[in-house]
């Protein structure tokens, strides 16, 4: 991992942009980053946006996250976003979903596997490398949470990633049926986030994904409105449920 620039934020959290080989991200850690006790770490799943598009919404969570609870963040930018070269498989994936909704017509399980299983078969390799290289950072240390973004990828890292303890997944994205059954095998804490109304109309999707977790632990939160209308007080919740797992 190579840290390529640092600033504080607020004063005491330190922000650090990093490469681990072609996969750019950002660490924030609350300083001292040298305390006795290593700070647990979360590491925040964005959608695939571009990171510097994200930024702010990001950064505030991590901010939260190191000044309330003492919890170190990181995030990375997904194959095919921000800077990172085109994908172009998935971008026809993206334009064949777009010609379909537009047109009022299906949306079949072909075009969600074409769309969702190229990500997360390549990104989550990506985050279990960075993981690595960011419990080798002095002064962060586990337990490990995760949240975001695309479900789908959320899933498979909870499934395979012993070093997950806890999960804080947001539904309403396209969830192909091989990452339903790979949900069965998730036994962590859950927490989930549904917008009741949402544009996308995934209801039902997710409330058929939070029943196959295997998870004895799990809480479904949903509000009413649309898919970027998460109440503030959500966030919040999601950080207490951190709180209560990963201290």
């Amino acid at each position: 991992m190579h840290f390529t620039s640092e600033q504080r934020l607020d004063g005491d959290v330190l922000e650090r942009e990093f490469t681990l080989g072609e996969v750019p991200g950002i660490l924030w850690t609350p300083e001292p980053a040298s305390a006795p006790e290593p700070a647990p770490l979360i590491l925040i799943c964005p959608p695939p946006l571009g990171l510097s598009r994200i930024y702010p919404r990001l950064a505030a969570r991590a901010r939260h996250y190191a000044a309330e609870y003492g919890f170190a963040s990181a995030t990375i930018e997904l194959p095919g976003s921000g800077d990172r070269p085109r994908w172009p498989a998935v971008e026809q994936a993206r334009a064949e979903l777009r010609r379909v909704m537009e047109a009022g017509g299906p949306v079949t399980g072909e075009i969600v596997d074409a769309l969702v299983l190229p990500l997360v078969d390549r990104s989550v390799p990506e985050w279990r490398a960075v993981l690595d290289a960011l419990l080798a950072v002095p002064g962060i240390g586990g337990p490990v949470g995760y949240e975001g973004g695309i479900i789908s990828i959320g899933v498979r890292l909870a499934a395979v990633e012993p070093r997950i303890a806890a999960a804080g997944l947001f539904a309403g994205s396209f969830v192909p049926a091989a990452i339903v059954e790979e949900a069965r095998r998730v036994t962590i804490p859950l927490h989930v986030l549904l917008q009741w109304d949402d544009e996308a109309g995934h209801r039902q999707a997710s409330l058929e994904l939070f029943d196959a977790f295997g998870s004895r632990e799990k809480t479904l939160h949903a509000n009413m409105g649309g898919h970027t209308g998460v109440p503030q007080y959500e966030i919040d919740a999601g950080a207490r449920f951190f709180a209560r797992h990963l201290r």
